[in-house]
């Protein structure tokens, strides 16, 4: 017969359990709210001792004060990028749907500009002269743009919920920095792990999104910031819509924003815009591909690099998974999945010394 204080206790954990799955049932519909203030206040972490150092450690009012400046330097300039953006968004998908904009026949020009050995050498692979292909590459590329005008498009129709959920963000946000401290101890006292495995895996999370906001989407924005203005400078239409796509490939390893300005260069090229073509070639190999480069050691440093292949792999999953939190979400997993088998294999899941 099980002892009743067993019972009692399996009973107790049940509980648990069930509500706290109840509660993040609940929580789920604003996750990304919640994963955007928690990314925020591991961020911009030293921003808020500063003002708490300079403010005689008024919790509340250093707490608020960041938050403003978060709100002043990401949240506005983002919601101004967010409705231009839109915008554009607008103009290409209505350009395509009115057959305006045709894609097929800029595909036609450049088939029709390439040099005899390149047709040839497409002929022998039968790519060459062949309307199906170009109708396949053509339907391709319009139903990308299009898909990506109308998420973009959807933005602007949910308006109220993005609201909402930068209410959330920001309201969570200030409680996250003024009793960060107290929740990260309560989180340690929960946690049925060592003293040092807890450690390791606290200090692996923060370095984790440290190294995604800094590393990864700052270089991101400042890679797309870069070909907006390349853009913007050759003419090239909605060069803010093509700034994004560059700022969202950046992201990826092995793709980079190279995907979107190379083949734009080409194109350039043997529609005898020869010199936007080579200046446009040259500044995305020296200027934009050399950026990350320069920035993400001096963002990020050397300890919390993982593979690129990791990061790609965890990325785009975590894409597929979660949308654009995926950013943050698939490297994160990727990073405790390393960290969590660095420790079993250094100390032993067996090892009961503290």
């Amino acid at each position: 017969m099980i002892p009743k204080r067993a019972l009692q206790d399996k009973a107790f954990f049940v509980l648990v359990f069930v509500v706290s799955l109840a509660f993040a049932w609940i929580v789920w519909q604003f996750y990304g709210a919640v994963l955007w203030a928690l990314v925020a206040a591991i961020v911009f972490a030293p921003l808020h001792l500063g003002f708490l150092k300079s403010m005689g450690h008024r919790r509340n009012l250093a707490a608020l004060a960041t938050v403003a400046v978060i709100a002043l330097m990401v949240i506005l300039p983002l919601g101004l990028i967010t409705s231009a953006l839109v915008g554009e968004a607008t103009d290409v998908y209505e350009s395509i749907q009115s057959g305006k904009l045709n894609l097929g026949e800029y595909l036609q020009q450049i088939f029709d500009a390439l040099p005899v050995w390149l047709t040839n050498l497409l002929g022998r692979l039968g790519l060459a002269d062949s309307m199906s292909v170009q109708r396949k590459v053509s339907a391709a590329v319009s139903a990308s743009s299009q898909f990506f005008a109308t998420q973009v498009l959807n933005i602007g129709q949910n308006t109220a919920r993005f609201l909402i959920n930068l209410f959330v963000m920001l309201y969570l946000l200030f409680f996250l920095l003024r009793d960060g401290r107290e929740l990260t101890k309560r989180i340690k006292g929960v946690i049925p792990l060592r003293k040092d495995q807890q450690r390791a895996l606290l200090e692996k999370f923060s370095l984790v999104i440290r190294a995604t906001v800094k590393g990864n989407i700052v270089v991101a924005i400042v890679q797309g910031i870069l070909g907006g203005l390349i853009f913007w400078f050759l003419d090239i239409h909605a060069a803010l819509l093509w700034a994004v796509l560059m700022a969202f490939l950046s992201l990826l390893p092995a793709i980079g924003s190279a995907f979107i300005w190379f083949p734009v260069a080409i194109y350039l090229l043997v529609t005898d815009a020869i010199w936007q073509g080579v200046f446009l070639i040259a500044y995305g190999a020296l200027v934009i591909g050399l950026i990350d480069n320069f920035l993400r050691p001096v963002l990020v440093g050397k300890d919390t690099r993982m593979p690129d292949y990791v990061v790609l792999i965890s990325t785009l999953g975590g894409i597929v998974i979660f949308g654009i939190n995926g950013f943050v979400l698939g490297p994160l997993v990727a990073a405790m999945f390393i960290t969590v088998w660095d420790i079993l294999v250094a100390s032993g899941p067996m090892d009961d010394n503290n």
